[in-house]
């Protein structure tokens, strides 16, 4: 049986896990939160104490860490080493070190498996970097789902206000930028717009607008 595969890359702040899982809602698809199995790995080294610079300890890590994703009630839950770390993993440090230790090849290899083995059994809409040009290259639709630095800081802002925790705006931005400029950068698999990806701009559109563009995207 032939799955149908979604993947949305995009760069961080884009607003790529909402609109994914709306879409999945819609389509009774799987939603697979790439980024929250990479924070899960980060959130590892952190309590190890390992250092985003350490490459041998990130990579002799990996093989220590085990990440998957379950559903319970509908709802996704990312597991370390048997663990529910899902409301752990959102944090300010935890992405930074997600995006800086994400460039090591050791890291993307350790989870890509697992990513196109759930492609392979269920319809899926998967987000993240690089899933339109490396995860999963053959997907019938990619977008490209991007917005600019400020307004992306500025979402995050607000989130972080509706949690109780204080933040700048500025250095959000600033944070934002850095890490744009290692995810494109890096040296395996970096943050690019697929040749055959749809790009969508969310700076001035809502997230309903959003997702019924990608919504008539699959309907066409």
């Amino acid at each position: 049986m032939k799955y149908y595969s979604i993947a949305i890359d995009g760069p961080a702040g884009a607003g790529k896990s909402t609109i994914a899982k709306k879409v999945a809602k819609h389509m009774n698809f799987i939603y697979v939160d790439t980024g929250a199995m990479y924070r899960a790995l980060a959130l590892y080294f952190i309590r190890n104490n390992i250092a985003a610079t350490d490459k041998e300890k990130i990579e002799n890590a990996c093989n220590n860490a085990d990440v998957t994703i379950e559903y319970k009630d509908g709802e996704q839950q990312v597991i370390l080493n048997g663990e529910n770390v899902s409301s752990l993993i959102r944090t300010e440090e935890v992405g930074n070190m997600a995006s800086a230790s994400s460039v090591y090849p050791a890291v993307r290899l350790k989870l890509v498996e697992l990513q196109r083995s759930l492609a392979k059994k269920a319809n899926v809409v998967m987000d993240g970097r690089e899933i339109g040009t490396f995860v999963l290259p053959d997907a019938d639709l990619k977008i490209y789902l991007t917005a600019g630095s400020m307004e992306r800081a500025r979402r995050r802002f607000l989130e972080l206000k509706e949690r109780g925790i204080e933040a700048d705006i500025n250095e959000i931005e600033k944070d934002i930028i850095e890490r744009d400029s290692r995810d494109m950068n890096r040296e395996f698999a970096p943050l690019k717009q697929a040749e055959d990806a749809i790009l969508i701009d969310s700076s001035n559109l809502t997230i309903d607008e959003v997702a019924e563009k990608i919504l008539n995207f699959i309907k066409n």
